[in-house]
């Protein structure tokens, strides 16, 4: 196994370890003493198991590239990391905003179509890579995350934890920036995604 495929399968590993921090735990259960710990320190490392799963992203796809180490194996498996952490993340993020309830469903929408056109393709001994847009989605979807999750630090923790009541303010101007750059990536997931689905319609229709 290459380089490129090894980063996307550690990518798929810490997934689980990122949801293990993102997700809230109730302060309330007596018999789970680290709740309110949890729920301190967990968006910080979150955060940061975040950013290095981002990183592996940008790295496999790069070197795969540069040494010609592209695979059908990392053709399929890459964006399927790709859609499991970003599909992570914003089940995380719904705790502060109904909002991404509505991101998360458009986005999985998306991937749920692209995933059975990838199907039909591979039924054909074909494999399907992610188009140019759809890597500038996943590159502004993970952008925008990192900055929400910024924003939640400091407008929700900070206060919190810390009493400092001017972050407050810092986080929820924050906030609004990331929420405009997760409506610009919903825009580029719809986009891409209507192009995909043109670009590569003739493996469907062929069987209507």
């Amino acid at each position: 196994m290459n380089l490129p495929n090894k980063l996307t399968i550690a990518r798929i590993v810490l997934i689980p370890i990122y949801m293990i921090f993102a997700f809230p735990y109730p302060t309330n259960w007596s018999w789970f003493h680290g709740g309110d710990f949890m729920n301190h320190y967990g968006p910080y490392v979150a955060l940061c198991l975040f950013i290095v799963a981002s990183v592996t992203d940008l790295l496999d796809g790069k070197i795969a590239r540069k040494y010609g180490l592209v695979t059908d194996f990392g053709k399929f498996l890459d964006p399927i990391a790709d859609k499991l952490l970003v599909t992570a993340a914003l089940l995380s993020l719904i705790r502060y905003s109904k909002f991404y309830l509505w991101a998360t469903m458009i986005i999985l929408a998306r991937e749920f179509i692209v995933t059975g056109i990838r199907l039909i393709a591979a039924s054909k001994n074909k494999v399907i890579a992610a188009g140019k847009l759809g890597k500038i989605k996943t590159v502004v979807q993970m952008i925008a995350i990192i900055e929400l999750q910024c924003a939640f630090i400091i407008r929700d923790v900070w206060p919190e934890y810390r009493h400092w009541d001017w972050a407050y303010d810092i986080g929820q101007f924050m906030s609004l920036i990331g929420w405009a750059l997760m409506a610009i990536a919903v825009i580029f997931t719809i986009v891409s995604g209507v192009e995909y689905v043109k670009k590569n319609s003739k493996y469907f229709t062929e069987t209507m």
